[in-house]
């Protein structure tokens, strides 16, 4: 005869057993090798610029712009600039957000030199 909690004991047992066949094994540092950064974010007077170049690459390769829709408006880039501060967590201040979408709207997106409107 089975019992009705059996289900749960089993489910307790395999946790335990779970945990004790892997809580002896000790986590590893794995190395890993990244390939070397090919792409950077197009030169510029505005201040935006070194902004985005202290603050983006510290998280991802400046190849990300380049996936964007060069149509991006100016609230995509503001956006996509607030995502990362929240709730991705990226660590730059509230003020340099207006001057990073503006380098990045006027470099990558709608309001670049040549942009169709």
């Amino acid at each position: 005869m089975i019992h009705h909690s059996a289900p749960k004991a089993l489910a307790i047992l395999a946790l335990i057993f779970g945990i004790t066949f892997t809580a002896d094994r000790p986590a590893i540092a794995l190395d890993m090798v990244l390939p070397q950064e090919t792409e950077k974010y197009a030169a510029s007077d505005l201040p935006g610029y070194k902004l985005v170049e202290q603050h983006c690459l510290m998280c991802h390769s400046a190849h990300y712009v380049k996936y964007q829709p060069h149509s991006s408006s100016r609230e995509y880039w503001d956006a996509i600039v607030n995502k990362m501060k929240h709730p991705f967590g990226a660590f730059f201040p509230d003020e340099d957000i207006a001057p990073m979408v503006d380098y990045l709207v006027r470099t990558y997106g709608a309001e670049r030199p040549g942009a169709r409107p």
